[in-house]
């Protein structure tokens, strides 16, 4: 017997009952939410990097030692945290890089503070991952390294994944740079890619509009034609930031055989180090574990702390996915088991 005539309209008032409950809920959350005042809590965070191996080590030697052997090795750690305080300092910040350098809003306000304390005995640390992206965005951010070099305080840069094109950018400006062996180090070119699709149109008798100012205002498009002198253009501008970026690496890394390395290719951290894109190997554990040994290293990260409207806004998306997810479970579920 087929009950999905008789089932199916139950089934979708049902549905439409709870999706009216669901519209009141969320248009009061939201209500409520603008209604509110929001503040601003950013902060900068510290990190004890000492404290941490100090905590490690505690750890281990506890389930190695005997209790009286254990209490010795608290006095004497007791006895180096004290000496510790007293050692110069190393800033250890990250930069996890995407396509944007999206974290360069985090690495300014980081830099920023660091810079209103350090000294010229102190060293920054930063472990650096970026496969590279748009340059406007790692140009700010190897700026913000920049600041740290102009005062006068040693960079060291650590890699151990990659460091190419804007990564590598940023990298150079660093007094030292540490990279892992199987760390992806270089790639110095420039890349711009874009469909069109005005064959497209022209197959389907759609005429395209573009209205410009200036001869070179827009040298390729998505939809227009693309003509000779302006995909000229277009490649002397590409040309251009390619000469730009070898300048920089020129500049930062005098050392480096500019010809050689600004092919657009990659190298592992082995063969970087033979063409002196990097100055040492190694990984960034490895790095500030040697540092904590004669100095304090202090992690320092600035935490951004979301809205209620923020919150809000993300927990209503997840909450509209998920329930858009059940009804079409529901729905797929009925018609399933009651055909």
């Amino acid at each position: 017997m087929d009950l999905l005539p008789q089932l199916l309209p139950w089934t979708l008032e049902l549905l439409a009952f709870f999706l009216k409950i669901a519209i009141v809920v969320i248009g009061l959350l939201i209500v409520i939410g603008f209604s509110m005042k929001t503040k601003s809590d950013s902060k900068i965070q510290i990190k004890d990097l000492n404290e941490r191996f100090r905590n490690y080590k505690k750890s281990l030697l506890q389930g190695l030692l005997t209790k009286k052997q254990f209490k010795q090795e608290l006095k004497k750690q007791a006895a180096e945290e004290k000496e510790t305080q007293e050692k110069p300092r190393s800033f250890y910040i990250q930069f996890e890089g995407d396509i944007k350098a999206s974290d360069v809003t985090q690495l300014r306000e980081v830099v920023t503070a660091i810079l209103t304390v350090a000294q010229s005995t102190d060293e920054v640390i930063l472990g650096l991952e970026s496969p590279g992206g748009v340059v406007h965005g790692y140009g700010l951010a190897a700026s913000q390294l920049q600041r740290i070099k102009d005062a006068q305080i040693p960079l060291t840069i650590c890699v151990d994944k990659v460091a190419a094109s804007g990564g590598y950018m940023m990298a150079c400006l660093a007094n030292k740079i540490v990279a892992a062996p199987f760390a992806v180090i270089g790639s110095v070119g420039v890349v711009a890619s874009l469909p069109n699709f005005n064959k497209i149109l022209k197959k389907n008798d759609v005429d395209y509009y573009q209205i410009t100012s200036g001869q070179y205002k827009r040298t390729v498009s998505l939809l227009g034609e693309i003509h000779a002198d302006g995909l000229a253009k277009f490649k002397e501008e590409i040309e251009l930031t390619h000469d730009l970026f070898k300048d920089h690496v020129k500049k930062f890394r005098p050392q480096v055989d500019i010809q050689k390395i600004a092919t657009g290719e990659h190298w592992f951290g082995t063969t970087a180090l033979q063409m002196n894109l990097i100055d040492e190997l190694g990984t960034s554990d490895d790095y500030i574990y040697k540092q904590s040994q004669h100095r304090q290293i202090k992690e320092v990260s600035f935490s951004v702390k979301k809205s209620f409207k923020d919150k809000l806004a993300d927990s209503l998306s997840a909450s509209v996915a998920k329930a858009i997810t059940q009804v079409v479970e529901t729905v797929s579920g009925s018609f399933l088991h009651l055909k």
